[in-house]
């Protein structure tokens, strides 16, 4: 595997990531303003400039992942979204301020663990 190649990949998880997050924050946004001011979720979030942007990150890392398709092996790219999992959580709690159990750190943490048990078979 090239460098360029994990860089890809780290960018398009990464980029999956923030743009759940992107997404979640604007619909949050949009639901609170058809509670006080009615009207249609979809139309909100259609008009919300954080499900926008969030939507374009996303389209971005799909682009990124399926370029990143073409250079690796599936089964050693996949593994890699335990990586998303973990930002997700992190930045659920940090970011939006959503609680979070230990035993969903505890989960969180056994999946990237089975990435690096997948990393380190392929060094093998």
């Amino acid at each position: 595997m090239t460098l360029s190649s994990l860089l890809l990949l780290l960018f398009a998880v990464f980029s999956s990531a923030g743009g759940q997050i992107m997404l979640k924050h604007g619909m949050r946004s949009a639901a609170a303003a058809v509670q006080h001011g009615g009207g249609s979720l979809v139309m909100r979030a259609a008009t919300t400039p954080w499900v926008v942007i969030g939507l374009l990150v996303f389209a971005v890392s799909a682009v990124a992942w399926m370029s990143t398709l073409a250079r690796l092996p599936l089964n050693f790219a996949y593994p890699f979204n335990a990586l998303g999992y973990l930002l997700i959580v992190l930045a659920s709690s940090t970011v939006l301020d959503e609680r979070t159990s230990l035993w969903t750190w505890g989960g969180s943490l056994m999946v990237v663990a089975g990435l690096v048990t997948v990393m380190a078979g392929q060094q093998s």
